[in-house]
């Protein structure tokens, strides 16, 4: 389907489309009063924009219910050994099981299901990234769930307009890359945070784990425009070298830095156990 083919349509299947993108009655409604779209930009502009700006925390809520609940041993087997998920089918019985336990942790917890934008993440990935996350604030979780909500919603624009042209999106505003300068190799599987000043106290706004390559392309949402202020991001180096048996002087890396405008903003780190350095990449 083409943009063009989109907009031919009844307001009704149009919405309905929309909010099979995201789950949201309100955010599906704010969509419609700029139907039809002048552009694919314009479309992920906007959804972008209503999502943070309009919509509230009931309304990422009830989105978060429209997803399939898959946190039962059957259903993550089934999921993870399936096409979307190709990647995680090697998954062993001991870590779908820690993975059913987590959910089940989570959604106790936080009282909605475990999101993420699961795109090319194994299962031991998930399994991290849901342990990681577990330990934040509901606050927190809400804010890093809505966001990879975002990231799902573009996911599904593209597959509904599989004929629309959406070359002009770009890799998250935020990106990183960490070597290992010991070795010489990408850090793999860092845990990384991204947080914001909210309220006097750093809040935790996205999310990640490196991956063979030592990074994180999505970060935040494609499209998604920081507001220029200072942010930190905060490497969990102590568990990677731990993994390795190594000794650290560093438990965790903190890097606070200031966005300008909305340009690209790559923060690179390179580490080894007893020193680490870090620069404005490109």
């Amino acid at each position: 389907m083409t943009l063009a083919t989109f907009n031919a349509l009844d307001k009704e299947t149009a919405k309905q489309h929309l909010f099979a993108c995201c789950g949201s009655t309100r955010w599906a409604d704010m969509m419609m009063q700029h139907f039809p779209f002048s552009s694919e930009k314009q479309l992920v502009d906007l959804s972008s924009a209503i999502w943070y700006e309009q919509c509230q925390e009931a309304d990422w809520r009830e989105s978060f219910t429209h997803h399939p609940k898959i946190g039962d041993v059957k259903s993550l087997t089934e999921k993870f050994a399936g096409k979307e998920q190709a990647g995680v089918a090697v998954a062993t019985e001991e870590i779908i099981q820690a993975l059913a336990k987590a959910n089940a942790d989570y959604e106790k917890k936080f009282g909605f299901i475990f999101i993420v934008c699961a795109t090319g993440k194994s299962a031991n990935e998930m399994l991290q990234l849901l342990l990681d996350r577990l330990q934040n604030t509901v606050d927190e979780e809400l804010h890093i769930a809505m966001g990879e909500q975002q990231k799902i919603s573009i996911i599904r624009f593209k597959k509904l307009l599989t004929a629309a042209n959406f070359d002009f999106l770009k890799v998250s505003q935020i990106t990183t890359h960490v070597l290992d300068s010991a070795i010489g190799l990408p850090g793999k599987d860092i845990s990384i945070r991204m947080q914001a000043m909210k309220n006097g106290a750093w809040q935790t706004i996205a999310q990640g784990i490196t991956n063979a390559d030592g990074r994180i392309p999505d970060l935040l949402p494609q499209e998604r425009i920081l507001k220029p202020g200072t942010y930190k991001m905060v490497f969990d180096t102590g568990s990677y070298f731990r993994k390795q048996n190594l000794k650290t002087f560093y438990p965790a890396v903190e890097i606070i830095f200031n966005t300008f405008d909305e340009a690209h903003y790559h923060v690179p780190l390179l580490v080894n156990p007893f020193g680490y350095s870090t620069y404005r990449g490109s």
